[in-house]
């Protein structure tokens, strides 16, 4: 089935799930999510991370939608102890598996895999799950690294998982070796690319392709386009605290975003509401979700916004002469606020107000400019503010039925793009994985031969834009077990229509149907990809159940 083909006829299965995402969630004041039916399967480890591989993609899903132990087969390390990991065999990711699995099915069997990261994968606290996903993703590159030296790295993560993919290549790429020329995580040049689907961390300006030769075009090694024009999506990400450059993975990274997607491209000039981000993601989310506010959730609250509140005053005594900055008071709760925060770690401004030309004065003398200065900030800092709310987020960017724009990355070729974000992004780590698999390093000043493009291009779709789906939820799909084999070619049929409550869907991966492109040297005809089977190496043998998917993305 092509990819377009999967995706539009599972988009309405998925549509129920649980939207996390944080910028929406800090803006609206409540949102709704819904959870699949849990289900436990033998729990039997069986992966190693000594099945080596040529290319290792390591994959981050979005909110609920994760590896759990206790209801999905996890990796297991070199000594057999288990890892936060399960194999793309044993764990499906609706949104995420037309992507991470494409290179499977166009390269020798064996010669590629993909994992996704266990983690909490929840609001209960925001920056505790995203660190724990953090945390895990490197545990699980730094086994599989060590018992396997010469595979190389792609990582993917969309959503909650974006996030904690962006802090992750972040950290990779500004390692440095150690006195006997290792490195804390992977070596930088063992990670080959980075795909990160509405990046919460994006910078005002930035292009698809960040610290590459044509960052709104391709990665660089990779000459196939991703769009015409060198137009950035406006707006920046909901966590501009967390952005940054990749060091020496620039390049190597794409950071896909969906204009009106406001986890990546929120307006600048919102202060009130970057400031809600700041305080929902100290928040026990799932619990206002799940219970409103209550004695225990509204104790929750007023504990959050004291300690920000008695961190901001604490910070204005710290600097002698604030009264004489220029910052405001809106600017202060911003910075405390973050929860990366730490007392001192910010210079403070100390610009002296021109109209007092004295540091001999009471701090009262500056009242009256400081109250200016606050006045102007607000209104200045908070231009955009009402026309976001007035725009309605939630359904701006989470709309029922999937029809919000973060999850347009399945369905965006227009407007000059050949390709949906995640064809493009299964094209080019396809690409990738058969230059791991020949053992050639990443050359960034070649580009693909014609028979590297049209192999890449079996992981992507025809250029028939997807029409848009009817606002119909559907649940209970047929489910069918499976045996843990690469990509697995398996249909959800939905059977029954009802309101949205909870979602269950089988292990499905699409098998991709492509055409490439005209304007060629070399005339290519249609091909139909057929999914390599490979029983993997196993620790210990078990009967698989179809693992269960939890469609709830942040």
């Amino acid at each position: 089935m092509a990819l377009r083909e999967f995706i539009a006829r599972h988009r309405l299965a998925s549509a129920v799930v649980a939207p996390a995402t944080l910028g929406v969630v800090a803006i609206v004041a409540a949102s709704w999510a819904l959870t699949s039916t849990s289900q436990t399967v033998d729990t039997q480890l069986r992966a190693s991370v000594t099945e080596c591989h040529d290319m290792v993609t390591i994959s981050v899903a979005g909110r609920r939608d994760t590896p759990v132990e206790g209801t999905t087969k996890l990796l297991v390390g070199a000594n057999g102890e288990e890892l936060p990991a399960a194999l793309s065999d044993d764990y499906h990711s609706q949104w995420v598996d037309p992507v991470v699995n494409a290179p499977a099915d166009n390269v020798d069997p064996g010669s590629y895999a993909a994992v996704y990261i266990a983690y909490p994968a929840n609001m209960a606290t925001y920056e505790d799950a995203v660190n724990a996903g953090v945390a895990n993703t490197e545990q699980v590159m730094r086994e599989i690294s060590q018992a396997c030296p010469d595979t190389k790295f792609s990582i993917v993560g969309y959503s909650e998982g974006a996030d904690v993919v962006r802090r992750v290549a972040m950290t990779v790429g500004h390692q440095t070796p150690d006195q006997n020329g290792g490195y804390g995580v992977v070596d930088p040049a063992d990670v080959v690319g980075v795909v990160i689907l509405a990046d919460a961390g994006r910078s005002a300006g930035d292009g698809p392709f960040p610290g590459a030769k044509d960052p709104y075009s391709n990665p660089d090694g990779f000459d196939q386009k991703y769009q015409s024009g060198t137009k950035a999506v406006a707006g920046q990400g909901a966590l501009p605290g967390t952005s940054g450059d990749f060091g020496a993975l620039n390049g190597k990274i794409a950071s896909f975003c969906s204009d009106g997607d406001l986890t990546c491209s929120a307006p600048q000039n919102i202060s009130l509401l970057q400031l809600v981000v700041n305080v929902g993601r100290q928040l026990n989310v799932d619990a206002l979700e799940r219970d409103g506010l209550t004695p225990a959730t509204g104790q929750d609250v007023a504990v959050v916004l004291g300690r920000i509140a008695l961190a901001a005053f604490a910070d204005i005594q710290s600097q002698p002469n604030w009264m004489q900055s220029n910052e405001t008071f809106l600017q202060v709760l911003l910075r405390v606020s973050d929860p990366e925060y730490k007392p001192g770690q910010t210079p403070k401004p100390s610009t002296q107000a021109t109209a007092i030309s004295t540091n001999d004065m009471s701090p009262l003398a500056y009242l009256p400019q400081k109250v200016f200065n606050e006045i102007v900030g607000l209104i200045v800092t908070n231009q955009n503010t009402i026309p976001v709310i007035m725009s309605d987020p939630y359904q701006l960017t989470l709309g029922p039925n999937a029809t919000g724009h973060h999850f347009d990355y399945w369905r965006d070729s227009a407007d000059g793009k050949p390709l949906t974000s995640a064809e493009y992004a299964a094209a080019w780590l396809t690409h990738l994985a058969q230059q791991a698999q020949a053992g050639k390093a990443v050359d960034t000043s070649a580009k693909p031969t014609p028979a590297d493009l049209a192999a890449a291009y079996q992981a992507a779709t025809s250029t028939t834009k997807t029409s848009e789906p009817t606002k119909t939820t559907t649940t209970s799909p047929t489910t069918t077990s499976t045996s843990p084999a690469k990509s697995a070619a398996t249909s959800a049929q939905p059977t029954t229509t009802t309101p949205p409550t909870t979602t269950s869907s089988a292990a499905t991966t699409p098998q991709v149907t492509t055409t490439p492109p005209a304007p060629t040297s070399t005339t290519t005809p249609a091909q139909t990809t057929k999914p390599t089977t490979t029983e993997p190496t196993t620790t210990t043998t078990t009967t698989q159940s179809a693992a269960p998917t939890t469609t709830a993305t942040r």
